[in-house]
Formats: structure tokens, C-alpha cells, sequence
């Protein structure tokens, strides 16, 4: 146990020394909430990985499969079809815009695009984002309290309050810059966690001639069955409830489309692509196949909570000290996706609201000293959550899924894409995928089909209807009345 807590330490003053060396950085708002364009591609990459699969996908996506058996692929199968997809049709296209309108958030991005309604945009994207992800934030560090309980029997009240230290110091340092380069890290140790554990588990259970076929067998007779043994109607919920996770890929994720933006050119986006497709087959099939072994070394209901299995198998399976690099692993994924969407609700109330809508004028040096308040206060917020809260990981970021991504993906496919979206339309998106999120969710309706399905696709389909009824003047009249104003 004293070479895992040393071990601990010693990656947890690593992190926090590379935060404060590259805070030297950041000396410009562009460079605290997007890293000035200077980061390249493969760095990126990592960063967006690590930011969008974190303790959900190490202790809740494991305990999923471990409870679902082989229907649990459909998730990896749907939130690796979206990433491809954003990384290969998606990635360039933010870039461009990003240097096209001298935009640093997505809700500015939406306001500078539809300016007639420009503040109304931005106070609704900017709520909605740091409305939800806050809860998202909690969630990581809830799961970093079931790590160290787990690891150390700590109670969970304190690894929460220890990671939160960690992660507030992390993004306080040096905003984006930071955060990629801790990214990158625990990013590779991430998928090291994920592919090493697998591997070694197999040759437990082969040494003690269990199998894995046999098991899923005896486990239940959905676990055996890629279709969780459904027909009809029922199976085709299971698809979408399980496959929905696509959609929130496509845009609508501020804390993964930040890497996008600030990518500098198309070879460094080439590079990145490649790395986070390898990336995601890496760690989606390992913890898929960590869910597996699981329900072969252990029996249904052995687990109070089903979230504590990835760090339970790490200690029974490992020596101490690769045991505590992996669980530091564990502990990367949650640090690195908090301190993402500390920076993006940042962004969004310092630049997006407090510069932009309300329009107080300040230095760049102003900004930043801003931004950074802000990440100490909703680090704080999230840390509140996490202790109050008693949802699964599992649950409450699918919540958090479609109430950003789900809502917000429409939108930007739609500003991309369809030359008649309007601002109402994209006030009438983001309205309709809040209430029908919150309304979804509240009732007995997510348990028949999930939200991350249904928000998008009537967000979507409001912004198709409010833009045929209320478009924007045609670019024509907006260009040459651009022009009038610059002649006067």
C-alpha cells in the first residue's frame, strides 16, 4: 500500500509541476482558453480522447458491461462511430471557422455567425453549458472519491476534496495549455490501464481454467446474446438507447470541439485524426473486454456499486507498483475531463457573457485573472455536487450527454451545413434541447428511450421549423449593408 501511495504522489506533483511550467504560457485569453493555435495535432488528439472518455468510461462503462454482457458493445460501437466521424468530417471544418471568425467558445461561435440575436445565443449556449457540464465535473469527482476509497479506504468525502485540490490547481496554472500537455499524459496512461488489465486478466482466468463463454452463459440469459436476447420493438430500443451515444459527437461537445478549434493547420489535423481513431479502439475494446473478464471472475450482485470493479480488478490482479500506475490512470481520466469542462464553463460565463453579452471591457492580463477566478469558483460548485450526489457515474453523464451534446450537436451541423438556418432557429434549438432533456429525464420516459435520442432529434427538428418560419434576412442585404456601415 505504501508504494501505491508514493506512487500517488509522486504522479499527482508531476501533473501539477507540468500546470505551473507551461502557466508561463498563457499570458493572453486566447492562449488561456484555447492555447493561441500553437499545440500541434497529435498533442490534441490525446487531449480530446482523454477529455471525453474519463471515469464514466474507466468505472462506468466497465460496471455497464459487467451488468449488460455482450449488448454492452453497442455503446463503444456508437460513441467510436461518432468520433470518427467528428475527427474526419467535423475537425477541419471547426478549425476553419475558428480562424474565419476569430472565435475562442462554440457559443461565440453561434453568436458571431447569427448576429442579429448574438446575446440572446450567447446567454442560452453559455447557461445550458455550464448548467449541465457542472453536474458532468461532479461526476469525476465522485468517481475519483470511489477510486481512493477503493485504493486506500479512504472515504469518499476525501478523495473528492483531494481531487478537486488537483484539478482546480491543474487549470488555474495555465488554462488550455496546461491541460492539453496533462492530457497527453494521462492519456497514454489511460489506454496503457485499459489495454495491460485485459491481458492479464485473461491469463488469471486461463490459469485457474475459467471461461469467459461459460460464464456470460450462467451469468443470465441476456448476457450471452449481442442483442441483450431481445426482438421487436424491444430490441430496437436497446440499439438506440445504447447506440444514441453517436449523437452527442457530432459538434456538440464544447470541451471536444475546443481541440478542433485549435487545430493550426490540415496536416496537423491529419495526424491528429489518425491518433485518436487508434486511441479509441484501444480503450474501447480493452474496457469492453474488462467488463467481460469481470462477470467470469465474479458473480452478479458481488458489488454494491458495480463502478468500484475496474480499480477492485487492478488491485487483485497486479503487484503494488504497477497497481498504483494504473490506478493513477484511473485518476487521469478523471483530472483530465474535469479540467476541460472547468475551462469551457469558464469560457463561457468569463468571455462568452461577462466580455461578450454584457460587454465589460477588459486586458487580456484582466481576462485571464478572470478566467481563473471562475475555474477556482465552479471547481468549488462541482465539488459540492459530487458530495451531495448519490447518481451512478453512468447516469448522470448521459444526463449531462444530452443536455449539451445532444442539443447543441443539430445546431452545429446545421450552421455548418443548411444555408437557411436562422438565429430563431438556433434559439428554438438549444430551448427545445434543454426543456425536452429536463422534461425526458424527470420522467418514467428515459427508461423507455433515451434522451441522448430524442433531444437531438427535436432539437432538430425545431430549428428546421423555426428557420423556415422566422429566416434571416439573405446574405445579400446583410453584405451590402456590412459595406454601408464601412463607408460611413
Amino acid at each position: 500500500m505504501k508504494i501505491i501511495i508514493i506512487e500517488f504522489i509522486i504522479y499527482c506533483i508531476a501533473i501539477i509541476g507540468i500546470g505551473y511550467y507551461f502557466s508561463k504560457r498563457s499570458k493572453t485569453q486566447s492562449d488561456f482558453l484555447l492555447g493561441g493555435k500553437k499545440l500541434p495535432g497529435w498533442a490534441l488528439a490525446f487531449s480530446e480522447r482523454a477529455t471525453g472518455e474519463s471515469a464514466w468510461l474507466l468505472l462506468g462503462y466497465t460496471g455497464f458491461v459487467f451488468m449488460t454482457g455482450l449488448s454492452g458493445i453497442w455503446v463503444a460501437a456508437g460513441i467510436a462511430s461518432g468520433i470518427i466521424f467528428s475527427w474526419l468530417f467535423l475537425a477541419k471544418r471547426f478549425m476553419k471557422e475558428t480562424d474565419k471568425y476569430s472565435i475562442l467558445t462554440l457559443p461565440d461561435y453561434l453568436a458571431v455567425r447569427f448576429g442579429k440575436k448574438a446575446n440572446i445565443i450567447r446567454w442560452l449556449t453559455s447557461l445550458l453549458i455550464a448548467g449541465f457540464l457542472m453536474f458532468y465535473v461532479g461526476a469525476q469527482m465522485a468517481g475519483a472519491g470511489k477510486m481512493l476509497f477503493i485504493t486506500f479506504e479512504w472515504t469518499p468525502t476525501t478523495g473528492i476534496i483531494l481531487a478537486t485540490i488537483v484539478i482546480i490547481i491543474i487549470a488555474f496554472a495555465g488554462g488550455f495549455i496546461s491541460v492539453v500537455w496533462t492530457d497527453m499524459i494521462q492519456s497514454v496512461m489511460m489506454v496503457i490501464t485499459l489495454v495491460a488489465l485485459p491481458i492479464v486478466a485473461f491469463f488469471h482466468l486461463q490459469s485457474n481454467d475459467i471461461s469467459i463463454s461459460q460464464s456470460l452463459v450462467s451469468a443470465g440469459s441476456s448476457f450471452n446474446s449481442w442483442f441483450g436476447g431481445l426482438t421487436g420493438f424491444a430490441l430496437g430500443v436497446l440499439f438506440f438507447n445504447n447506440f444514441a451515444w453517436f449523437f452527442g459527437f457530432l459538434g456538440g461537445q464544447p470541451q471536444l470541439s475546443a481541440r478542433f478549434m485549435a487545430l493550426k493547420n490540415d496536416r496537423e489535423a491529419k495526424h491528429g485524426s489518425i491518433v485518436a481513431v487508434v486511441w479509441t479502439f484501444l480503450a474501447y475494446g480493452g474496457a469492453f473486454l474488462i467488463g467481460l473478464c469481470a462477470i467470469a471472475m465474479y458473480d452478479q450482485g458481488s458489488f454494491g456499486d458495480v463502478e468500484v470493479l475496474l480499480p477492485t480488478m487492478i488491485l487483485q490482479l497486479m503487484p503494488p507498483w504497477i497497481a498504483g500506475l494504473l490506478l493513477a490512470g484511473v485518476l487521469a481520466a478523471i483530472i483530465t475531463t474535469a479540467n476541460s469542462q472547468l475551462l469551457v464553463v469558464t469560457g463561457s460565463i468569463s468571455e462568452d457573457i461577462i466580455h461578450k453579452a454584457i460587454g465589460i471591457k477588459l486586458t487580456d492580463k484582466q481576462l485571464v485573472w478572470l478566467s481563473r477566478i471562475m475555474v477556482v469558483l465552479f471547481g468549488l460548485i462541482g465539488m459540492i455536487i459530487a458530495l451531495v450526489s448519490e447518481s451512478l457515474l453512468y447516469l448522470v453523464v448521459g444526463w449531462a450527454w444530452a443536455g449539451v451534446g445532444c442539443t447543441l450537436s443539430p445546431a452545429i451541423l446545421m450552421t455548418f451545413f443548411w444555408k437557411r438556418y436562422s438565429g430563431a432557429g438556433v434559439i428554438a434549438t438549444v430551448v427545445s434541447g434543454l426543456l425536452s432533456t429536463v422534461l425526458w429525464i424527470s420522467t418514467p420516459l428515459e427508461e423507455m428511450i433515451t434522451s441522448r435520442f430524442t433531444t437531438f432529434f427535436i432539437a432538430l427538428f425545431f430549428g428546421i421549423v423555426f428557420s423556415l418560419l422566422f429566416p434571416d434576412k439573405k446574405e445579400k442585404t446583410s453584405t451590402s449593408e456590412l459595406t454601408d456601415e464601412k463607408a460611413l
